[in-house]
């Protein structure tokens, strides 16, 4: 008998993939947390029946949420990243000598054990001495912070259940407080393809628009996230992704990634028509 793992992405459209082994199956106190063994994307972290991320095309997912920001800010040293249990975004930004100190703040402990003893080539970097973990609701911690952070990764799951309260606009103006006078935060954003998707990537953009001078989203493919055309927020106090990015600074870093590199960097900020009309954007606000 085969055992197949089926997410649905809408009441039409299910991703299934074959399962050769579960790993791990167990609750927490605020969600089903399984690690499923596929022949063809290696080991799987699914959280209460949603793929969060796969060995084959995690890279991808964290090299756009870390190296994006990375390349556009001259000095980041304090980090806050809000979410990311399974540490992945950790293990990118720990590549950076130059970061002095990293506060990744997770509400569920379950998840960072799990990735930890199933997830080893993504939960690398728990024990680095730069990274300080802190098991508490994001929302919440996020209100204490005046100016701390020159970069925050909003690494959340969807908007819904844990990770409902990191899509309010509460959230995101205190996320803009914590940040220092040339911050900058990252946030996944959801996919624009399928109809409900594409409402919580709207209603977001509309939430922060009003609270960051700059405010750009840019793309990547993700071949096991719904419909495969995933978006990130760029949202900066100072700096213009475009106009900011030093490509000869980073690429002088030596960092090896499998995805992301300085010309996608330019590329990935052009968005289709149909996410812009999603937008409703001016052409200001899709750097044109």
């Amino acid at each position: 008998m085969e055992l197949w793992f089926s997410e649905q992405h809408t009441d039409d459209v299910k991703l299934s993939i074959r399962v050769e082994n579960i790993l791990c199956s167990r609750t927490s106190d605020f969600q089903r947390i399984d690690v499923l063994e596929t022949p063809e994307f290696g080991r799987i972290l699914v959280l209460d029946g949603v793929i969060m991320l796969t060995e084959k095309d995690e890279f991808i997912y964290h090299e756009m949420m870390t190296h994006i920001p990375l390349a556009v800010h001259p000095r980041v040293r304090d980090v806050l990243v809000i979410g990311a249990g399974d540490g992945g975004t950790l293990r990118e930004l720990c590549r950076y000598s130059d970061i002095e100190h990293i506060d990744l703040v997770e509400i569920d402990s379950e998840v960072i054990d799990v990735s930890r003893e199933f997830l080893p080539t993504v939960a690398t970097a728990f024990d680095d001495p730069r990274v300080h973990v802190e098991i508490a609701d994001g929302l919440r911690y996020v209100r204490t912070k005046q100016s701390c952070y020159d970069l925050v990764i909003v690494d959340s799951t969807d908007p819904f259940g844990p990770g409902e309260g990191l899509f309010t606009r509460e959230f995101y103006g205190n996320c803009y407080n914590a940040l220092r006078p040339d911050g900058i935060l990252v946030n996944q954003h959801e996919s624009p393809y399928y109809e409900g998707d594409a409402r919580e990537v709207r209603n977001t953009h509309r939430k922060t628009l009003p609270i960051y001078p700059i405010n750009r989203l840019f793309q990547a493919h993700i071949p096991t996230y719904p419909s495969g055309h995933w978006l990130f927020g760029f949202l900066s106090k100072k700096y213009d992704p475009l106009a900011d990015l030093d490509a000869d600074r980073w690429n002088a870093r030596g960092i090896q990634t499998r995805y992301y590199n300085t010309d996608l960097h330019r590329g990935c900020f052009a968005l289709p028509n149909y996410v812009l009309d999603l937008l409703d954007t001016t052409p200001d606000q899709r750097g044109l």
